[in-house]
């Protein structure tokens, strides 16, 4: 499904008027339970990643049924071999793995994070945005306006996006959300890939280090690609600021090619993204036998089952539906099942989602 946002708006690589989400039902034959998956799908991807699904990927469920998923899930990646094992394809295996493991937590009639051997538990969260929205006052003021309204709710951690404008530019709004964080919490910085070289990317984390002066930065996300594994290892020793990357790191072989490099302060793994619930699991397994702390990104009604079964969990991804970036929630889930007003940095839940 394509869903547009209310009001169009950017990155620093991209304009978002509509953003697509690909949602998968797994209905066994015996019972009258559903498992729901889904993942994103970029601005225009959606009928690729559902096409991928319906001819390559449902096949091998359908015959192998919704019992292993380990093997399952083993058996897509195996099938995927000829047509490529990244990009739309691992997407569509997402959005399928997170189905079954859905359909698995019913079953059990638990949460995922039991299923998984965590358990149910406060977990810390922090305000995303700061997108490129037009305000009467200007970039700075807009930004100060938002973090203002993130405090309101509640939250002291923020993010906001960078690399869209010049560098004085978006330094000026880095500072403008210091000011209204009044000395209280972190900020982080989303580049969304916007620099071409590392040495464009330090000279714009030292500009925005001064602009956040002694608040410092928490982290300074995707400055550049993530397949630049050598520039991000020597960002990292060129900079303050933690070096945050992996949002568009897909299987565990990618984000083995970032620990072994030590490309990355923290790991963004995205479960929708990088091959579901399963293949999340084996990188944070990974990333705590490196001591790197994971940020996941996004889809936090299902990111905070999965950091409830880590102990290397740092934050999660929060975005208020008044924002309208993470508009997925909207048509899916009903209200009594969405994400209350937050206590503190901490999710409150209003019901317990399988």
């Amino acid at each position: 499904m394509s869903i547009p946002l209310e009001e169009p708006t950017r990155i620093s690589t991209r304009v978002l008027a509509a953003r697509d989400f690909v949602i998968v039902t797994i209905e066994p034959d015996s019972g009258d339970l559903v498992g729901l998956g889904y993942t994103y799908a970029g601005t225009s991807g959606g009928s690729v990643v559902a096409e991928i699904i319906t001819t390559l990927l449902a096949p091998v469920v359908t015959q192998r049924g919704s019992d292993d998923i380990v093997a399952t899930w083993e058996a897509m990646f195996q099938e995927s071999l000829l047509i490529g094992r990244r990009g739309a394809v691992v997407r569509a295996m997402s959005a399928i793995d997170i189905a079954l493991w859905d359909l698995a937590a019913k079953r059990a009639d638990v949460p995922l994070a039991v299923l998984l051997g965590g358990s149910m538990q406060s977990l810390p969260a922090y305000a995303s945005g700061g997108y490129y929205r037009q305000h009467p006052q200007g970039w700075a003021a807009a930004v100060a306006s938002e973090i203002s309204a993130n405090r309101a709710l509640g939250f002291t951690d923020h993010k906001i996006k960078v690399g869209g404008l010049t560098v004085q530019e978006d330094a000026m709004r880095v500072a403008a959300a210091v000011v209204a964080m009044e000395g209280i919490g972190r900020l982080a910085l989303d580049a969304n890939n916007a620099y071409g070289t590392g040495a464009e990317a330090q000279t714009a984390a030292e500009a925005f280090e001064r602009a956040a002066g002694d608040t410092g930065l928490w982290w300074f996300e995707e400055p550049l690609s993530t397949e630049d594994v050598a520039g991000l290892a020597r960002l990292r020793d060129r900079i303050r600021t933690p070096v945050a990357t992996g949002e568009i790191a897909q299987t565990r072989h990618e984000f083995r090619t970032l620990l072994t490099a030590d490309a990355a302060d923290i790991l963004q793994p995205d479960a929708g993204v990088l091959g579901g619930v399963t293949e999340y699991m084996r990188v944070v397994r990974a990333a705590e036998t490196f001591a790197v702390p994971v940020a996941p990104h996004w889809h936090a009604n299902l990111h905070v089952h999965l950091a409830a079964a880590s102990t290397t969990c740092l934050t999660a991804e929060h975005f208020t539906l008044a924002k309208d970036i993470y508009n997925f929630e909207r048509p899916l889930v009903p209200a009594s099942m969405q994400w209350s007003r937050p206590a503190g940095s901490s999710w409150a839940r209003s019901s317990s989602p399988k």
